[in-house]
């Protein structure tokens, strides 16, 4: 039976690929700091029994980590431990390089230690997968980035990402650390923190407030379903080479202003205002983000020959999948904006502070 570690795992890609290793049978031991994003009604039905257990604390923690490394004897570690919000790392950079880049470099440290005292026979089905963004390629004006374009990162975010990024190479480098990476696109779904675009669409709409899109509308994303994300983030685990890297995908690119028209449309279907008219009449352009990265795209050729992976979902019926999921979870959703986040505005410089 396969031992894994998956760090982050009470976030959102996180849980969902603590549920789809359950289901494949594995033993899993999450670490999770409890962070603003993470909560443990992530695991609910996952968590409790012999196979999977959550220990509380941060990857930065030495002591910690060797513990859970002697104790479960992982195959496999998956690191999706960061600060991953965009706007957050505006207000507050410092915590997203010491996250994403400090912490992560004592992780790696921890893993090569235990790597190095595995017998041969473990030591070489071992991997350390670690999950980024394809925001480190920056704006992407024309065509697709594969995975040698060169990193360009325009936030606190994506350069904190980018610097773990380049940690975890060094360590397959200097030291030969089993690790592959995997860059994935703008991932939506179930129990993803209502302070993302999609989610804190259809929450404000349900609320009835503005729907606040950043600049002219004009950025344009590729979205992939969790489920999918989650399935090239396994694939690459278990196909992926040593030192590589593999871009994640759907090619399925929308404006923001186009996405959010999209759920408007669903949710005029399947939960019409009380008062008539379309929930794009709240639409309303706002402050663009500083920084705003224009477009991402994704070369995923790499992913599909080597790893054998493609994304299965259309988006279309991911979209109304997810709708569906948050009209039926308010009970998940409404605790967070009443204590948590009430889906106001983050990451806007203080112009005073210019």
């Amino acid at each position: 039976m396969t031992n894994a570690v998956v760090t982050g795992g009470a976030g959102f890609i996180g849980s969902s690929l603590v549920r789809r290793l359950k289901e494949r049978g594995w033993n899993v031991v999450v670490i999770d700091a409890f962070t603003y994003a993470a909560c443990e009604e992530n695991l609910a039905g996952v968590i409790g029994d012999a196979s999977c257990s959550l220990v509380a604390g941060s990857i930065g923690d030495r002591a910690l980590v060797a513990d859970v490394l002697a104790s479960c004897r992982p195959d496999l570690i998956f690191n999706l431990a960061a600060e991953t919000h965009v706007d957050r790392s505006i207000d507050a950079p410092e915590d997203f390089f010491a996250t994403n880049v400090v912490q992560t470099v004592a992780f790696l440290d921890m893993c090569r230690i235990y790597w190095r005292g595995l017998d041969a026979q473990t030591a070489g089905r071992f991997r350390v997968v670690h999950v980024s963004t394809d925001e480190v390629y920056g704006s992407v004006s024309q065509g697709q980035a594969d995975e040698a374009a060169p990193l360009l990162p325009n936030s606190p975010y994506a350069a904190s990402k980018a610097g773990g990024d380049m940690a975890v190479r060094s360590f397959q480098r200097t030291y030969g650390l089993p690790a592959v990476v995997t860059r994935g696109s703008n991932t939506f779904g179930p129990r993803q923190f209502p302070e993302k675009l999609i989610p804190r669409m259809i929450l404000s709409a349900l609320d009835g407030r503005t729907l606040p899109v950043y600049g002219d509308g004009a950025h344009e994303r590729d979205w992939m379903h969790v489920d999918d994300h989650v399935g090239g983030i396994v694939a690459a685990a278990e196909r992926g080479r040593c030192g590589e890297i593999y871009n994640l995908g759907a090619g399925s690119g929308l404006t923001n202003i186009e996405l959010v028209r999209a759920l408007c449309a669903t949710l005029d279907r399947v939960r019409p205002r009380a008062g008539g008219g379309s929930y794009r009449d709240s639409i309303a352009f706002t402050a663009d983000r500083p920084g705003h990265d224009r477009r991402y795209a994704l070369d995923c050729r790499k992913a599909a020959s080597e790893l054998d992976w493609r994304p299965s979902y259309i988006l279309s019926k991911g979209l109304a999948a997810t709708v569906d999921w948050y009209l039926d979870h308010a009970d998940w959703w409404q605790p967070i904006l009443e204590g948590r986040y009430s889906l106001e505005r983050l990451g806007l410089i203080d112009e005073a502070a210019k």
